[in-house]
Order: C-alpha cells, then sequence, then structure tokens
C-alpha cells in the first residue's frame, strides 16, 4: 500500500488526482496540504495540514503529490525527496530550466522515485502510434503538428493569469503536455524556438504560443496552443514520407493512418493510469511513465521559447 499526501486541493487534484488515488487499489489518500482546511472536509479519512513542512513530519506518508502553483513545484519536490519520500510532481516541472536542472540534480535514496505528471505518455493510442512510427507504417516521420486552443473560464484557475505563480500561459500549461508527447515520440529536441504574444487578452501571461522543435533524423515538430479562441481545437497528427497518422482529438482514443483506424480509449479519469503507473513504480519496479530526466526535456523546449 503506498500512502499519498497530496499538496494543494484544487481543480485538477479534486477532479482527477484524488479520485484516481481513491479509486487505485494500492493506494490510500494520507493526507492533504491545503491553506484553506475547509477544502479538507470532503475528504474525512484523511488528515489534513496547512503547511508541507508540518505534513512531513509524520513518518507514515509515503509519496507526495504535488499540485501546488508551478511557482512551488521546486520548492515542495525537493521538500519531500530531502524528507525522504517519493515524488510525482504536476506538469510543468518547473519555472524555468535551471530550476528543473537542480530538481534532477537533487541526489535521492536508491529506489527512491522522482515523477512528472505526463500522462499523455500512457494514452493507448500515444504508445501505439509510437510502435507504428517506429514500424515505419508511414515512412520515415518529418513533421508534426500539434495545435490546442480554448478560452481560460475558469476562475478557480485564476492563477494562471499570474506569471509569478505559473511561469507562463498556455505555453506552460496545455503546451507542455503537446511538447512532452512530441519528446516521446521522438526524443531529446535538438533545437527549438518560438513566439508567445497577447493577441486578444491583456494579462501577465501570453494568451498564445507557437512552437517549432527541431529532432534528430529530420523530425520537426510545431505546436500552436491558445486561450483566445471561442472554437475549441484539440489537434494532433504525424507526417511521413510514405503517409500521415492522425490523433485528433488528443484528448480521445482514435488513431487513423492509412485506410485503417483503431480506436483505443482513454481511461475516464486520466490520471488515474498515472497514479497507477507511480504505485507499481513504488512498489513493484516497473518504469516510470515520465521520469525527471525526460521531464526536463519540455522546460529545455519551454526556456528557448521564453528567450
Amino acid at each position: 500500500m503506498l500512502r499519498w499526501l497530496v499538496v494543494g486541493i484544487g481543480d485538477v487534484t479534486r477532479k482527477r488526482v484524488i479520485p484516481a488515488i481513491l479509486e487505485e487499489p494500492r493506494s490510500e489518500l494520507y493526507g492533504v496540504v491545503t491553506r484553506d482546511l475547509t477544502k479538507a472536509a470532503a475528504y474525512p479519512g484523511a488528515r489534513a495540514w496547512t503547511t508541507l513542512t508540518e505534513a512531513l513530519q509524520d513518518s507514515n506518508i509515503d509519496a507526495v503529490y504535488v499540485a501546488s502553483p508551478v511557482l512551488f513545484h521546486g520548492e515542495h519536490t525537493l521538500t519531500s525527496l530531502r524528507a525522504g519520500k517519493h515524488a510525482l510532481c504536476e506538469k510543468p516541472l518547473a519555472m524555468n530550466y535551471p530550476e528543473a536542472q537542480s530538481m534532477a540534480r537533487e541526489p535521492r535514496a536508491p529506489g527512491q522515485l522522482l515523477g512528472v505528471a505526463y500522462f499523455r505518455r500512457l494514452f493507448p493510442k500515444l504508445i501505439r502510434a509510437k510502435q507504428l512510427i517506429a514500424e515505419g507504417v508511414i515512412g520515415q516521420p518529418v513533421l508534426a503538428e500539434a495545435n490546442c486552443h480554448g478560452w481560460l473560464e475558469s476562475e478557480e484557475r485564476g492563477w494562471l493569469r499570474d506569471p509569478a505563480l505559473a511561469g507562463g500561459g498556455p505555453l506552460y500549461d496545455i503546451g507542455s503536455h503537446r511538447i512532452d508527447a512530441f519528446n516521446f515520440l521522438f526524443g531529446e529536441p535538438v533545437a527549438a524556438t518560438g513566439l508567445r504574444s497577447n493577441a486578444v487578452h491583456q494579462m501577465g501571461v501570453e494568451d498564445s504560443a507557437s512552437v517549432l522543435i527541431n529532432y534528430a533524423h529530420g523530425v520537426r515538430g510545431i505546436i500552436d496552443v491558445r486561450w483566445n479562441s471561442r472554437v475549441r481545437r484539440d489537434q494532433f497528427r504525424v507526417i511521413g514520407t510514405e503517409g500521415e497518422m492522425v490523433l485528433d482529438p488528443l484528448q480521445g482514443g482514435q488513431l487513423r493512418y492509412g485506410d485503417r483506424e483503431e480506436d483505443l480509449p482513454i481511461h475516464s479519469n486520466v490520471h488515474y493510469p498515472l497514479v497507477a503507473n507511480f504505485t507499481a513504480a513504488v512498489l513493484d519496479g516497473v518504469p516510470l511513465a515520465c521520469p525527471i530526466g525526460d521531464a526536463i526535456q519540455t522546460d529545455w523546449v519551454t526556456a528557448q521559447v521564453m528567450k
């Protein structure tokens, strides 16, 4: 049994992370950290603290899920690791690439794990796409495109508009997932650049960002993410010398290539496979879906766009 401490009771943890921990058979929601203890009342079986330092004095905690604003990811993750706990950090890993590097360099005890919540790596269709690309079903991949457009409406996630808390806008929020998906498919990025702008909204972070990434073997990735479109888009495709593979919408189960279509549904709670994978990694030694060494590559790409 893995006893979890969840740091932060916000939109993602209430809707996905905590339900995943409660559902996963070898996980236990041991406690939560929240500035507002009234939020903890929704989880009567869990202990509650207002600070992580206070919570970590409890030796029964095995793993910490860090879901505080990005500003605190580094601090909360390193504090958890130094207390001897496993840590699973929400994305993006850090406010900037140097901070991400410092998290990756932090000494860990043998078997102590640090993962990052890029849950799309566990989408069955993304795993299948990687397999098919390796088998050459579309020839040599040369171009990957991803668009994620929408409108930031939730006031509960209003902190995402504050660069001091979030680091950036859609580049950090929804863009990081697409960058990581490209890295999962094509390996380590070798060059990157991009543009950010406030085309509609005047706020502290950008409302749109476009990213250009080069990978080895001639693959180029293009990502466009927006909080300024009332028309929602979740497009993802890979073009090869002999065909293309379409994964639209990325948050779905459809995978099309040539004249074939496969239906590979995702879990109704996209964080459940992530929690299950981390639990199995701790208890059984299975590989982490996204270890720290993979995650910092996304922070490196982001840093090139932020220049």
